[in-house]
């Protein structure tokens, strides 16, 4: 992925050249009373200073020569003109070295000019110093009186100055009092909505607290119950089966150790019950040892993030202060609780999902031919990996010019040396994304290396549709999730095209400055595009007016390698510059910048869901953010999978394609050497 600058300034206005005779402005009109002697003094002064310039370098005449035809000049300046002419630069007569004399008397009054020159800008001081020093006598009393002055000057300047001095620390105390005062306005707000929400959350625990208590005699109530109606043996059974007993003793089928028998009997079964109602309360005292134990690790997860959690806490508490909380149906985490406010609803949800998960645990691992059967390592690599529309089937592809189609049930369910794929389709060209269609089941788009995206049939493994416009490589496709037979692509020749799967054309497109890396539709309409380019901008764009983007979202150092839709109004996006951030399209502003991986120069592949975004690494790491933390919750780093094999140096892969399976917790992750893990978040 090569990077382009636009490298362009800011053209500034550039202010016009002055030159040295227009610095000094004439004077304004003097006045009617003495208007004649102050243009007559003047215009003696300025001619006085025209005369005093060397007509070769425009300047004040140094070590002034006169010449035979009575001009002088510059020493310098005259014999450099020497050299090459033998004329006078005035007047033109012939002119030599033996015909040029020093001026004497002009450098004299050049002297006298240039001292009256800087007597007359020197201040009181300076000329105070050149009298004394020039020896001007000064009587002792005048000293004493100068002295007076000039202690009561220093005074009056020292007072100024610590005026000045108390004046700018009074501002600066002012300032800080105020800001401190609005701190202090902000922490007793949030100390009363942590004091409403203690009250709130304690209300709501005692109320579990008693529900539990009262599940809790049910279910002995219910034990007790069942425990009464088990068929133990009756007077009457008692009565007949001693008559039983007696008679068959009577007629000499049953020894007399019999009866101690059936006693023998009827007590191991009492203690059979006491020892199955033992083991039941050790197995939920096990499990309530589970359950406390994982509470402290929960725990622990919030003191390690803490500062983030609190500052989550508090963002939302201020943002959605006063509002009560009205459940959203697409916001299955949040659990309505009456008194709640949206902010502590909302935070309860965010701790709930964050703490939920420590780890990532690798449930299955595909194992496809090309790991064994192919010596370059190169061939293996996966750029793409996603799921179809019911999360059945997943395809991957890469620069092995194949599209492969997997059952995801019989990868995870049943364990083989070799799992192959259910559908394979050949391209001509390495492959850098796919992209299912959400309506088609069996529809998938793919964009390659040569600029062709093509729409396939999975189930004919057939193209569809074959698009040939752009001229570079094409980085990315997606299909829109409201209208199934638009898609939208974006190449290497700094065009975004949108295509319409009845058509042979495109529909629309937009001319970039710089690289298209990556290009997603908005899931909630097929008139929103966010657009990552290599000018390390994203551009989003309403596709009915596409003059210029309804916002540039700018942050990224580097290249903006993905882009993904958490909602309607959350955007994602991946940047060479090791960095994910979170934007609000819906306000145009950033909203978090996620750090932790490492990726500067290779796509190492984004993938989101609602609560979760997910990102490979060049240190050939899975990472997982929660999309309300900046730290990552959990990373996973894949290992070679031949330990023994010296010459595998697995620090030299990297993550380069991860995909969420919808919702759930569970991710599809390849690497550059071929490797394809199933992953789940685990407590």
């Amino acid at each position: 992925m090569e990077e382009v600058s636009t490298g362009a300034l800011v053209p500034a206005v550039k202010p016009e050249p002055v030159s040295s005779s227009a610095t000094v402005a004439p004077p304004p009109p003097p006045p009617e009373v003495a208007g004649d002697t102050t243009a007559a003094e003047v215009s003696t002064t300025e001619q006085l200073d025209r005369d005093f310039l060397c007509p070769i370098c425009m300047q004040v005449i140094k070590d002034a020569f006169l010449t035979s035809c009575g001009h002088s000049f510059c020493y310098m300046c005259i014999i450099t003109h020497l050299r090459n002419k033998s004329d006078c630069p005035c007047c033109g007569h012939f002119l030599n070295n033996n015909q040029i004399f020093p001026n004497f008397m002009l450098d004299k009054l050049l002297k006298k000019t240039s001292a009256r020159q800087v007597s007359k800008n020197a201040s009181p001081i300076e000329h105070f110093r050149v009298a004394l020093q020039q020896g001007c006598q000064v009587s002792i009393k005048e000293l004493d009186s100068l002295l007076v002055l000039l202690a009561e000057k220093k005074r009056k300047m020292e007072q100024e100055e610590a005026e000045r001095n108390m004046q700018i620390l009074l501002d600066f105390l002012h300032c800080l009092r105020k800001q401190k005062v609005e701190e202090l306005k902000e922490i007793q707000n949030d100390l009363q909505y942590i004091k409403e929400d203690i009250n709130a959350v304690e209300r709501h625990r005692i109320e579990l607290y008693r529900a539990r208590d009262r599940y809790s005699v049910k279910l002995r109530m219910l034990g007790d119950d069942h425990s009464m109606r088990k068929p133990w043996p009756s007077s009457m059974e008692k009565t007949t089966s001693g008559f039983t007993s007696s008679n068959i003793s009577a007629r000499g089928n049953l020894s007399s150790g019999s009866l101690q028998s059936k006693k023998m009997e009827a007590k191991a079964q009492v203690s059979s019950h006491g020892m199955q109602r033992k083991d039941a309360l050790s197995g939920s005292d096990s499990q309530h040892m589970n359950q406390s134990s994982l509470s402290v690790i929960r725990k622990k997860r919030v003191h390690a993030q803490f500062t983030d959690l609190q500052e989550c806490y508090l963002q939302k508490r201020r943002q959605l202060a006063n509002q009560p909380h009205f459940q959203d149906e697409k916001d299955i985490n949040v659990i309505h609780r009456e008194g709640y406010t949206a902010g502590l609803a909302h935070f309860q949800s965010v701790l709930s999902t964050f703490t939920r998960y420590s780890r990532l645990r690798v449930i299955a691992e595909l194992r496809h031919e090309d790991l064994f059967h192919s010596a370059n390592i190169v061939s293996r690599f996966c750029c793409s990996i996603e799921f179809d529309r019911d999360d059945e089937l997943f395809a991957t592809a890469g620069v092995s010019r194949r599209i492969k189609v997997f059952d995801f049930s019989t990868v995870v369910n049943e364990p083989t040396d070799v799992h192959c794929p259910v559908v394979e389709m050949t391209t001509r060209s390495k492959l850098s994304c796919l992209s299912w269609n959400k309506y088609a089941k069996n529809h998938i788009a793919s964009s390659d290396y040569e600029g062709i995206v093509t729409v396939w049939d999975v189930d004919t493994r057939q193209s569809l549709m074959e698009y040939e416009e752009h001229e570079k490589r094409a980085w990315s496709v997606d299909f829109s999730r409201t209208e199934p037979s638009m898609l939208v692509s974006g190449s290497d020749d700094c065009k975004v095209k949108v295509w319409c799967t009845r058509q042979e054309a495109s529909v629309l497109n937009i001319d970039m400055k710089a690289n298209i890396c990556c290009v997603k539709y908005n899931p909630g309409s097929s008139n929103y595009v966010a657009v990552g380019s290599a000018d390390h901008h994203i551009h989003y764009y309403d596709l009915r007016n596409i003059s210029q983007p309804l916002h540039v979202f700018m942050g990224h150092r580097k290249a903006v390698s993905y882009v993904k839709f958490l909602s309607n109004n959350e955007l994602a996006s991946a940047s060479t510059d090791s960095t994910l951030r979170l934007w609000d399209v819906k306000d145009n502003l950033p909203v978090r910048t996620f750090k932790g991986h490492t990726n500067e120069k290779n796509f190492v592949g984004l993938t989101v869901n609602s609560e979760y975004i997910a990102c490979g690494s060049e240190t050939n790491e899975v990472y997982v953010y929660h999309k309300e933390i900046s730290r990552h919750v959990t990373s996973h780093k894949f290992g070679s999978p031949d330990p023994d094999d010296p010459d595998d140096d697995a620090g030299s892969y990297f993550i380069s394609a991860v995909c969420w399976k919808s919702d759930s917790p569970t991710m599809l992750t390849a690497n550059s050497q071929g490797t394809i893990k199933v992953l789940v978040l685990a407590a």
